[in-house]
């Protein structure tokens, strides 16, 4: 069987309406524009399309609702995030039966389980399914137990579908260590980097990305995958310090950012669900100058 390698994954937001209801039309749109812009897999609903404020009966609709609206021209990589192994088995099987191309999980959220029992949780989940299965690092290091390399290899040792590991930490001990010592059990076990600053994975052996900013800025973040998987990373380093540049101005609003950043180029998906805070007008205002001021956006397309 031949490797399933996902390239370059976008990871799109979850629109929502005023009321906080998800926004299919808009979905769809937001499908289609990452489908023309680049996209050679997509992975749902990762961190950034506010997985953690979507209930079970909504994650599985929104994946239902990719898959129909993708209709096989890419893979769709379901996102299965539970703190409780039961309930994420039963997402990955839903998820299976739905039409996923793969699996990509976290260890637990918020329980701070021993390495041994997120090892556990892994291969059960892991176990649920016959599709390539990758696991992420945790986006934010103090909501759980962090990945090791440690668990990466019993891991890897109990489950023979254990594709990758999608690297959100960018630590660069973890990263060489996870694919370096991870081929030894598996000569195609993948690193794929869960951020958009693809040139330090591309340096170790880094073969593909799950990119956030793709919705803001898609032109930017191919250039940069292309020159690393053609390994020109000192050519890569001019646009990588681009989306750094956006990357900075973004994180400190988190999902509004991201947000606010799509809708002042022109894609407008709402704001993000509650706990998290909105933008107002005026910090939207001055978010949008800044957009404004950035020149490398200025190729990047408007609107839908």
């Amino acid at each position: 069987m031949a490797t399933f390698k996902p390239g370059l994954v976008h990871t799109p937001v979850t629109p929502f309406k005023r009321d906080h209801s998800i926004d299919y039309e808009a979905y769809g749109k937001l499908i289609e524009f990452h489908l023309r812009n680049g996209a050679e897999a997509l992975a749902l609903p990762m961190p950034p399309g506010e997985d953690i404020s979507l209930t079970d009966g909504e994650l599985r609709k929104l994946l239902e609702f990719a898959l129909k609206q993708v209709n096989g021209r890419v893979p769709v990589l379901a996102h299965v995030n539970d703190a409780g192994t039961d309930i994420a088995v039963a997402r990955v099987r839903h998820a299976e039966q739905a039409g996923a191309a793969a699996i990509v999980s976290h260890p637990p959220y918020f329980w701070h389980p021993k390495a041994s029992m997120v090892v556990e949780h892994i291969v059960r989940v892991g176990s649920a399914t016959r599709l390539p299965f990758f696991v992420c690092s945790p986006p934010i290091e103090d909501v759980g137990t962090p990945l090791t390399t440690e668990i990466v290899l019993e891991a890897l040792g109990r489950l023979d579908n254990l594709a990758g590991v999608v690297d959100a930490s960018m630590d660069w001990v973890f990263m060489v260590e996870a694919l370096s010592l991870g081929r030894k059990t598996r000569p195609e076990f993948q690193l794929l980097t869960g951020t958009d600053y693809m040139v330090s994975a591309g340096v170790v052996g880094g073969s593909g990305v799950f990119s956030p900013l793709s919705g803001v800025a898609p032109k930017l973040v191919r250039e940069v995958y292309d020159l690393c998987a053609k390994q020109q990373f000192t050519q890569a380093r001019k646009a990588q310090e681009d989306i750094a540049a956006l990357h900075h101005l973004l994180k400190t609003a988190g999902f509004a950012g991201l947000k606010g950043a799509m809708r002042a180029m022109g894609r407008d998906c709402g704001q993000p669900r509650p706990p998290v805070r909105a933008l107002g007008e005026v910090e939207y205002g001055t978010l949008a100058q800044e957009i404004a001021t950035m020149d490398f956006l200025r190729a990047e397309p408007c609107g839908w």
